[in-house]
């Protein structure tokens, strides 16, 4: 078996998982940490070894255990995994995927799902810290079937260790960490684990490529070798993501309302790699991604961007527009999300841009939509939020009731009807899923 020299099957001790989560530091006080926990042999012993953690520091832990309901017994087998959690004094908590994800891409899209429940739980709890068990097969699996898809450097840098969301940050602990050491943990206490049967089903890429591992490794490809490029390509990664930092404080300037302006000279002055990256950023941020466009295209528009835009462009739910020695860039009111209630004292996320949060006071809720262009003519006749663009004013989130648009907090109106407190600019703040510049990590 792969991986198996002296010591790979040996459980892993507290004392070295240690220096795996001191990479990690500083953490507050008496840490609370969330851990993926699906049961499985990896995420099992990843819950026991944080809870001790945790607990040497006066702290705590909660499993988290989200049942995607994809088959009749998923909600079994997570009462299964909170009574073995139970027995060991580990707190859990069993989150349900109450929209099983869709039949197509069914891999991705429970990933997607599964994000948002755990991110949304710590979000409510105030956990700053969620940790997954991704060990070094799951690194060495995901650079193949990167490679396989003609990934880029950032691709082909794996998963990375540290990944910055928008209301916490995902730690991977175990990246280094050979999978028979975590059975051998569970081993030695005790703890038995389910397997998703997903996990043995070639009509999944990740399954096909572990089942041609050994084929792999007898050519060079071992998962170590596999983990220790990765780590190569994540340093050079790194590297060029200061050099981004560097573009983006000199060529782009984000309003509080949700667009940026490109400076051109200073983005075409960088070189090419950079500057696509630099547009690449601009475009989930300004559009609320989570991911940029495909290549092909970000080099098309980072083309026509270098020699001179000759009119409007979209890409990545964002529209270009050309101005004197700049771009503006905006979202695209066509990909603008649907409408989403928020109750009094409730907030939300809306079109992955905007954390509207309603106050507990308000005497209603309303529903949060796009302005749109008939009501953002009536702000402009108002003479209020002139200093944003027509095209901006379209798409910034506005609060509606019975009588239609009554507030739009970003630029501070109100209908005269409306308390005056709904038009601060607090309610309603531009809170991307992916900041322009954070730590320098590709989330994945």
């Amino acid at each position: 078996m792969e991986g198996a020299v002296a010591g790979s099957m040996t459980p892993l001790v507290a004392a070295e998982f240690e220096p795996l989560m001191a990479r990690f530091a500083p953490f507050e006080p008496q840490p609370h940490l969330a851990v993926a926990c699906s049961g499985g042999g990896d995420s099992l012993a990843l819950a026991f070894l944080a809870d001790g953690w945790a607990k040497a520091r006066g702290g705590e832990i909660t499993a988290l255990i989200v049942d995607h309901r994809l088959r009749p017994e998923s909600e079994r087998e997570a009462a299964e995994v909170a009574r073995t959690l139970a027995a060991h004094g580990v707190a859990h908590r069993i989150l349900v995927c109450a929209d099983p994800p869709a039949a197509a891409n069914l891999e991705e899209a429970a990933r997607r799902a599964r994000y948002r429940l755990l991110e949304a739980w710590c979000e409510q709890h105030g956990v700053l810290h969620l940790l997954t068990a991704h060990h070094r097969d799951d690194q060495a699996e995901t650079v193949l079937m990167r490679l396989a898809r003609g990934s880029s450097l950032d691709g082909l840098g794996g998963i990375a260790p540290e990944s910055a969301r928008r209301a916490c940050r995902v730690l991977r602990p175990l990246l280094d960490v050979p999978p028979q050491r975590l059975r051998a943990t569970l081993k030695a206490l005790g703890v038995a684990h389910v397997e998703d049967p997903m996990n043995r089903d070639p009509a999944f890429q990740r399954v096909r490529l572990r089942a041609a591992r050994t084929m792999l490794a007898e050519e060079g490809l071992s998962a170590d070798r596999l983990v220790a490029t990765a780590a190569h390509l994540r340093r050079a990664r790194a590297a060029l993501e200061t050099m981004l930092a560097e573009v983006l404080a000199r060529a782009v300037t984000i309003d509080p309302c949700g667009f940026a302006e490109l400076e051109m000279p200073a983005l075409i002055a960088a070189p090419e790699e950079i500057g696509l990256r630099a547009l690449a950023a601009v475009l989930i941020t300004v559009g609320g991604a989570d991911y940029p466009p495909r290549l092909e295209s970000l080099e098309r528009l980072y083309r026509e961007l270098r020699d001179g835009l000759s009119g409007g462009r979209t890409l990545g739910g964002c529209e270009l527009l050309p101005k004197p020695g700049r771009v503006l860039a905006c979202r695209e009111p066509a990909a603008v999300a649907a409408s989403q209630a928020v109750a009094p004292g409730g907030h939300l996320l809306w079109d992955g841009r905007f954390m509207v949060a309603l106050p507990a006071e308000a005497s209603t809720g309303f529903t949060v939509s796009a302005v749109g262009r008939k009501d953002a003519a009536r702000l402009a006749a108002d003479g209020c939020g002139d200093e944003v663009p027509a095209v901006v004013r379209a798409t910034l989130p506005g609060l509606f009731d019975d009588g239609g648009l009554a507030a739009v907090p970003t630029v501070g109106w109100r209908r005269g009807d409306v308390d005056a407190g709904l038009a601060r600019r607090e309610i309603a703040v531009f809170s991307p899923r992916r900041p322009l510049c954070g730590l320098g990590l590709t989330v994945v």
